[in-house]
């Protein structure tokens, strides 16, 4: 399911950072010998020797330093109006009262790594409701719609 894919680039992230951390550094006190010197066939014999170009993967696109919080979203609302939505680049979202539009949208990104270009928060209140001679109330909840990027998609289900 996508909509955990983001624990598992963050369980990457937090191996790398450790594999990061016990490299051990080579030891510049020691001298070793290596053997004779050799030229490199690419090695100017009249002059200076040319780096070499090194090729980098294209990245997809670059985390933000920016700090979110998981909490922000507490699930994905999922509707037949949501899903209508989904096919204009907008997904529904339910999220905590506190939170505000912009905590929102760098929760977003960071979670689902998608452009966020709008944040609309819409309150839905409590209804009431009936079971027998019990009478009690529907709890309310805040969903936001989140507008993103042309051709950017986030996985729902």
């Amino acid at each position: 399911m996508a909509l955990f894919d983001f624990l598992k680039r963050k369980k990457e992230i937090e191996k790398s950072k450790e594999v990061r951390k016990t490299a051990k550094k080579p030891d510049k006190s020691r001298r070793h010998f290596d053997g004779p010197a050799t030229i490199s066939p690419k090695a100017n014999l009249g002059g200076e020797e040319k780096p070499e170009t090194v090729v980098q993967k294209p990245v997809a696109r670059p985390k933000k330093n920016v700090k979110f919080s998981y909490e922000a979203i507490t699930k994905p609302h999922i509707s037949e109006k949501a899903t209508y939505l989904a096919e204009k680049n907008q997904y529904i979202f339910v999220v905590p009262v506190s939170y505000n539009k912009k905590e929102i949208k760098n929760s977003v990104e960071g979670i689902y790594n998608v452009d966020v270009l709008s944040v609309n928060k819409v309150k839905i209140p409590a209804k009431k409701r009936r079971i027998g001679a019990t009478q009690g109330f529907k709890k309310g909840f805040v969903k936001a719609i989140v507008k993103i990027k042309e051709g950017q998609k986030i996985e729902v289900l």
